[in-house]
């Protein structure tokens, strides 16, 4: 059963009319019940802080109770009906002023009629929507919008990232999604701008022009194969590779996710993160049970600090919940990039909830998941965004929306007797309970695939490696210190992807052709490689490396086996089949980048 709280407060000085009546807390009904107040009712109570941070757990905090338990009351005591026990009135109170400040009566009797109502009958939920906007940098240069044409003729929504609208425009359509931004200006790259982004293909590359010069759409230099005494044009290798990709990693990181997900609670290595989580009991509604929230600094699985939830849980007075939940945050979480929350915990054997909500309101719809747990065992725990229920006192919302995890607001912990739609919680048992939980942390689900997919360049290890025939190696490699370092730049602005934490691929082509895709390929690791491809196969590529696991943070150089010297052309009557470029993904390996050859002799060619 979720809390039923009312989403306004008791005042300090209740009438009592307002304060004899009170709810029974059946989980598909109840009734009012007449309570005897005597004297000394609203005295001041004596209460321990509601929220405990940081303190060291008490391991005698619950001896002092029996089994009748003995809970914290007004000095004026309050009477329970036959078979009924004392209901700690203060508590009820500062749980309400923890969660929602000063109170006011408006909405109680509301609440409490609420409560009366029957469940609804639940239906499966709506399916959330999990498809994402990939962003595509450098759209209108060569594989750039090559690579528009291809997810739009898929049917995949598409946004751009261009300097030029009205050359965007002109060439790609004018419904296309764009950014008007430039990589080498930070201050153009607005976070507003990349909502939607899950996946980019970034095809951005520093330009280079023959100095003799060049026809308006750069005819001599995209043919790729003549050799033009060649000059960089425009922005430097260092703006464009370097300082502009780290620019296009910080503007789209939020959106696309890390491999290891993101902390939203706890504490993991050198990194913590706390909330400010306080007791949601059934004290709420009558109940009598107790729950706190503490810091033991020392009860972590390796040692370290991990969080607490723990309490006595009683089935009197028709309660039996015990929560812990955090204050609404000051700004919503935002881990749409990821596919649900996971939990590292050591369980007791028992059922509990995660409720993550999305509405400041207070008494609001609350996605919910249950979990169990193995006893005395440290474990994750995963649950996925699309198993989360919309829940509300208890039943499910069947026209809620579907969860919007760009939008979380607060979470909550629970242990109940009560599951959903008046069904029970089957490893519900009355008494002390604890549960450790070192972590909240977004993830994304396995088989994790590229986030990011980089075109950059076959060559740029090779500048600096020892004993290396320039006379062997493209222009670019012999030239790279007149073309200002431009492998070199790429080479870092490669390094930047792999540090990021983004799940990556990185597409090293060799000479880029106009040439139709069809060719028979060669996918090498290395960097040892000399040849051609076409920009075609080279966009087909990283559309294909975005959906698989076997592509996700390799780096890899490509080309055909068709020779420089023969063009390559194919019948438009009798096309090749397409590729399965996972064929050629499987035979990469982790950790391959040519880096590794600086510091040794370089391999024949």
């Amino acid at each position: 059963m979720d809390c039923f709280c009312c989403s306004t407060k008791l005042p300090s000085s209740p009438s009592s009319s307002i304060l004899n009546q009170r709810a029974s807390s059946s989980p598909v009904g109840g009734r009012f019940s007449k309570k005897v107040l005597r004297p000394g009712l609203l005295s001041s109570p004596h209460s321990e802080p509601f929220i405990q941070l940081n303190d060291r757990l008490n391991p005698f905090a619950y001896q002092r109770r029996s089994s009748n338990f003995s809970l914290r009351t007004y000095k004026g005591p309050i009477y329970a009906e036959a078979k009924k026990q004392a209901w700690d009135l203060g508590r009820f109170l500062s749980t309400l002023y923890f969660f929602n400040g000063p109170p006011s009566p408006a909405k109680f009797f509301e609440f409490l009629i609420e409560k009366l109502s029957g469940p609804t009958p639940s239906e499966p939920e709506k399916a959330m929507e999990t498809s994402g906007i990939v962003l595509v940098a450098g759209a209108t240069g060569g594989v750039g919008r090559r690579v528009v044409d291809i997810l739009r003729k898929k049917g995949l929504p598409v946004r751009v990232l261009v300097r030029n609208e009205e050359k965007a425009r002109k060439m790609l359509g004018p419904d296309i999604d764009l950014i008007v931004g430039d990589i080498t200006k930070e201050s153009t790259l607005v976070p507003e701008y990349f909502k939607g982004v899950r996946k980019v293909i970034n095809a951005v590359s520093v330009i280079v022009g023959p100095k003799e010069g060049d026809t308006p759409d750069r005819a001599k230099y995209s043919q790729g194969i003549k050799f033009f005494e060649p000059e960089i044009k425009g922005d430097s290798p260092e703006m464009v590779e370097y300082i502009g990709m780290k620019n296009l990693i910080n503007a789209v990181k939020e959106g696309v996710g890390l491999r290891t997900g993101k902390l939203i609670y706890g504490f993991e290595g050198g990194l913590s993160r706390e909330l400010p989580w306080g007791a949601l009991d059934d004290v709420v509604m009558g109940g009598v049970s107790e729950s706190t929230f503490q810091v033991d600094p020392t009860g972590g699985e390796n040692g370290g600090p991990t969080g607490v939830f723990k309490g006595v849980v009683s089935t009197a007075n028709n309660g039996g919940f015990t929560s812990i939940r955090t204050r609404n945050f000051s700004v919503p979480e935002d881990v749409s990039a990821y596919d649900g929350l996971e939990l590292r915990l050591k369980g007791d054997g028992r059922r509990y909830k995660l409720i993550v909500r999305t509405s400041n309101d207070w008494d609001t719809v609350g996605y919910t998941a249950s979990f169990d747990t193995v006893d005395s065992q440290w474990q994750s725990i995963q649950l996925p965004f699309s198993s989360l229920r919309p829940i509300f006192r208890a039943r499910t919302v069947l026209d809620a929306p579907p969860f919007d995890p760009s939008k979380i607001l607060s979470l909550q912990l629970m242990f109940s007797k009560f599951e959903y739609d008046g069904k029970l919680n089957p490893t519900f048992a009355e008494g002390a309970f604890q549960l450790p939980v070192s972590s909240i942390r977004a993830y994304i689900k396995d088989p994790i695939t590229p986030r990011f997919v980089h075109v950059s360049s076959a060559g740029v290890t090779r500048p600096e490696r020892p004993g290396l025939d320039l006379s062997k190696q493209p222009p670019a490699v012999r030239l790279n210190k007149e073309l200002g370092f431009i492998l070199t730049f790429k080479l870092k602005g490669e390094d930047l992807i792999r540090e990021s934490g983004v799940p990556y691929a990185i597409v090293r082509p060799c000479a880029l052709t106009e040439e139709p895709a069809g060719a028979d390929l060669i996918f090498d690791q290395g960097d040892n490689i000399t040849g051609k491809v076409s920009r075609e196969e080279i966009a087909r590529i990283c559309i294909a490396a975005l959906e698989s696991p076997y592509a996700c943070d390799k780096t890899f150089e490509v080309k055909s086996v068709i020779p420089f010297s023969e063009p390559f052309t194919v019948d438009p009557e009798n096309p090749p089949p397409e590729k399965d470029y996972n064929l050629y993904f499987k035979t990469l390996k982790d950790g391959i980048t040519g880096k590794e050859m600086l510091e040794q002799s370089p391999v024949p060619l």
